[in-house]
């Protein structure tokens, strides 16, 4: 009988130079071997006995030694099995206080390796892994490798990740640098694909940005299904679903994405392209000796649940500062979204701050040139003047410095200590509770040290951040307590400013769940209420999902601080049993679930707010979509159930009853949603 830690070293003779290190997970339905093969350190991973991941390269290259050949085991293995059940319990309040959405929920805890190795120098390098029952992570520790150096640049890593043949991606390509509007790209902000095969190029040639997610096939035997499909033929019923991002990078380090796809290698972690910030900056990263790089993340599961519910970037980081005041999450107005720049005037914004006054709102957002369109003088007016309503202002900074063209203002204020110094003071001084800084440069390590410098200034200040045209957030939501989300995501704006977009609105945001706000907070914008993209209601484009759509978007979506793109008029628009919901809609939870769905067609999550559930649905696919709800908690409960009428796609409020075994029917119609309270 296997023992429930397999964890063994088989060295096989000097001749055939192969050497493998077995490693498994609590339920050992999760295995890692490491293998030694003529130098080349390589992993493979194997769910409920599926090769899900094929041979994989490990290592990176230093100025001071390559670890990327030439290796050998340095000795035996050392294990360390580490038990995080009561710590896991405990982190639960943690994340609770930091705003972090997934509560971790008790498990069998998760077991850490350490498998060192030495290179022909003799240097030495250790991999760390840490297996939880759906989620894999490793990392690099790397020693001083003698009294000098005491420093040392990481070139490139060869870290890497090789699928099986047939295996579907969900990705959203890089960019190249210094493009797109004002040479503010890259950002984060391209159309993602779904199910699209490896072999498809991406489409600036640069990779993909992370989070990467992939789906196996997956036969009958168990085995990854590596048949050609046709194009329109149905996915088996069976899948493996992976998840590739990476946690803990701050200023020390580069951030990473994933190269493009090459049949021998697979995908491979890439640096910074060297265009990035003007240019200016390494892509390399420069380390003090020793180091632990940031942690790679895998995580994967037969259904799509581990992927939702992950926790795995929270779990491997730990917080850098102490926060300054208790910094409280909640929901904002933002006049921008649909009024845009026109609105940045003392009395629009009036009506915005009246407006987070009457739906009972924590911040109204003034967005980009209110320095220059309302001045500083009436800012502090303002400020005041939202207060007295119970309500405080947050304030758009372009991050600026030598990284792009962004004309808005407020400029050169957030680039430099002295700057950031001088502007927080002021802003603690008129009591303004948050920024949002915009247009970052990419993801060399000067740009990752900007964005911990921002957010540690702030918190002296008691500010909370929010960070758009910018990077993926990677395990910042318990690093840093102020820090709120970033945006990284083809966002609301995009919406108003094209009917296309307005279009596959319904797409992106059945995308989401399962992958960009599957390992961070995600500042997406509205939840956009107006029929028409325009301020009077009755211009431009129309939007094309439902009133529910946009609601339950409220739920699926998942910030700590979230926009509710609610507009003056609304307010004598919208069915009271609408405005009574947004209203109230809570923004943080302690208990992720996911019921159904399928990346960008259609989801289906619970989330639990003190001792509520509320149930969201999403379907963007054009026809109605019926599902049978499980939800234990509900059995024999009368609920409320916000839909849309079948025929009308008007919003309707019902009552909805689970029978005893907690189970209700619902139908979700073509770019409309659900809820369920």
């Amino acid at each position: 009988m296997r023992k429930k830690l397999l964890f063994l070293l088989l060295l096989t003779s000097a001749a055939a130079m192969a050497q493998k290190v077995f490693l498994s997970s609590p339920n050992n339905r999760l295995e890692v071997m490491i293998e030694n093969n003529g130098g080349l350190a390589t992993y493979a991973v194997y769910y409920d006995g599926v090769e899900v991941l094929q041979p994989s390269r490990l290592g990176f290259e230093a100025n001071f030694g390559d670890f990327t050949q030439g290796l050998t085991f340095k000795e035996k293995p050392q294990q360390d099995t580490l038990d995080l059940m009561p710590s896991k319990l405990a982190h639960s309040t943690i994340y609770w206080n930091r705003k972090v959405f997934k509560h971790a929920s008790a498990s069998l805890g998760d077991h850490t390796y350490n498998i060192p190795f030495k290179n022909a120098k003799g240097q030495e390098m250790t991999v760390v892994f840490r297996l939880t029952n759906n989620d894999i992570a490793f990392r690099y520790e790397i020693p001083r490798p003698g009294e000098n150096p005491k420093c040392g640049v990481i070139r490139r890593e060869v870290s890497s990740f090789r699928f099986p043949e047939g295996t579907c991606t969900f990705l959203c390509p890089q960019i190249g640098p210094m493009t797109g509007w004002e040479r503010t790209k890259p950002s984060y902000e391209e159309d993602y694909e779904a199910d699209a095969p490896m072999a498809k190029r991406s489409r600036f040639g640069q990779g993909y940005t992370f989070p990467c997610l992939f789906r196996i096939p997956v036969t009958a035997s168990g085995q990854p299904d590596q048949t050609k499909k046709k194009k329109g033929q149905s996915a088996p019923s069976a899948n493996a679903w992976v998840l590739i991002s990476e946690t803990g990078v701050d200023g020390s380090y580069v951030g990473s994405h994933l190269s493009d796809y090459a049949p021998e290698t697979g995908y491979t972690i890439a640096f910074p392209q060297p265009g990035e910030n003007n240019g200016l900056g390494s892509a390399e990263a420069g380390i003090p000796l020793p180091y632990s790089t940031p942690w790679r993340t895998i995580t994967i599961g037969a259904s799509l649940k581990p992927i939702v519910e992950t926790t795995i970037p929270y779990e491997l980081v730990s917080s850098k500062y102490k926060a300054s005041t208790d910094y409280k999450p909640g929901r904002y107005t933002w006049s921008w979204l649909i009024w845009q720049d026109e609105s940045i005037n003392y009395a629009d914004q009036v009506q915005f701050v009246d407006l987070a006054a009457a739906m009972g709102y924590e911040y109204c957002l003034v967005d980009n040139w209110w320095d220059q369109r309302i001045g500083r003088d009436k800012i502090e007016e303002l400020s005041k003047y939202a207060q007295s309503k119970g309500v405080s202002l947050m304030l758009w900074y372009n991050s600026n410095g030598y990284e792009n063209d962004a004309p808005q203002t407020p400029r050169d204020c957030m680039s430099t200590a002295i700057a950031r110094d001088k502007e927080m003071a002021w802003l603690q001084k008129i009591g303004v509770k948050g920024i949002k800084v915009d247009f970052f440069g990419g993801d060399k390590q000067c740009t990752m040290q900007l964005y911990e410098d921002i957010l540690f200034d702030a918190n002296r200040y008691g500010l909370q951040v929010i960070f758009h045209g910018c990077t993926i957030p990677r395990g910042w939501e318990m690093m840093y307590p102020n820090y709120v989300a970033s945006e990284a995501v083809l966002a609301s704006e995009n919406v108003f400013f094209s009917e296309g977009h307005a279009k596959s609105e319904a797409f992106e945001l059945c995308l989401h769940p399962f992958i960009r706000n599957a390992v961070g907070t995600m500042d997406w914008g509205g939840t956009i209420m107006n029929k028409y993209l325009s301020r009077d209601n009755k211009s431009r484009h129309r939007r094309y999902t439902t009133d529910i759509f946009e609601m339950a978007a409220a739920i699926t979506n998942q910030t700590p601080i979230q926009c509710i793109a609610i507009q003056p008029n609304n307010l004598n628009e919208l069915p009271q049993f609408e405005l009574d919901f947004l209203k109230q809609v809570p923004t943080t939870w302690s208990r992720t679930r996911f019921l159904d769905g399928y990346p960008g067609k259609y989801v289906v999550l619970a989330r639990k707010h003190d001792d509520t559930w509320y149930v969201a649905g999403l379907n963007a696919e054009p026809q109605p979509k019926t599902l049978t709800i499980t939800m234990k908690e509900l059995a024999d409960k009368t609920v409320d159930y916000y839909l849309d009428d079948a025929k009308t796609k008007e919003p309707q409020l019902r009552q909805l009853k689970f029978d005893k075994k907690g189970q209700a029917k619902v139908t979700i119609q073509p770019m409309g949603g659900i809820i369920l309270k």
